[in-house]
């Protein structure tokens, strides 16, 4: 996201007049009570500006000083979470609240989406009844077209899985659901809308899309 991330960390960043953090959290299903932010970089700006509670939220904040990856991110976490189901969600994938709410209709699930271009994202393979079969991060030859769109629905049995260390030094939380797959049904739930804000230009995509749908009242 450079340079709009030299001053700014990209979750604060304003897609249409909001920034993507209150985006994500404006389509929360009511269930959710609680909201543990994983911070780093310019993370200061993040706990300023949404504080102890936020929107009927109560905020908790979890430092990650280095860049180790989305599975080293959520282990983070794991004392805050105890044995409760949470949602996992990346501050850079708005979701439609429909979505979010279908997710919580299965113990374990993962959000999905049809795109043309699956080796950038965890593609996965979908059996009967929409149980995930098998899930690999960024493969050079994909095996389908279903992709993990990044909310999933977790408890502490993720915890259990170790993710393999990658060549770029991060630990990848595909890796812990993918062992997870073994040994527990996992369901993928088609998002009702997702919109991934990876980069610049990116946002302004986003700016359209969020603008021509909420004309429609159709951003859910």
């Amino acid at each position: 996201m450079r340079p709009l991330t030299f001053e700014t960390p990209k979750p604060l960043l304003k897609v249409a007049g909001k920034t993507l953090l209150e985006r994500i959290i404006s389509n929360l299903p009511p269930e959710i009570d609680e909201l543990i932010l994983v911070i780093g970089y310019k993370g200061e700006q993040i706990v300023n500006f949404f504080g102890d509670e936020f929107n009927g939220f109560k905020v908790k904040y979890v430092w990650q000083n280095e860049k180790l990856g989305t599975g080293h991110a959520l282990k983070l976490c794991r004392h805050l979470l105890g044995d409760e189901r949470f949602m996992m969600l990346y501050a850079d994938d708005i979701h439609g609240e429909l979505g979010l709410k279908n997710l919580l209709k299965h113990e374990l699930a993962l959000a999905s989406a049809l795109v043309e271009d699956p080796g950038r994202f965890g593609v996965i393979s979908v059996g009967d009844g929409g149980k995930i079969l098998e899930i690999e991060e960024k493969p050079e030859k994909p095996k389908s077209n279903v992709i993990s769109a990044g909310a999933m629905v977790l408890d502490e049995r993720i915890f259990k899985y170790e993710p393999a260390r990658h060549s770029n030094g991060e630990f990848y939380l595909t890796d812990m659901v993918s062992q997870m797959l073994e040994e527990h049904e996992v369901f993928a739930v088609e998002a009702s809308f997702w919109l991934p804000v990876g980069y610049p230009e990116d946002l302004k995509k986003a700016e359209e899309i969020l603008a021509a749908d909420q004309k429609k009242s159709a951003y859910v």
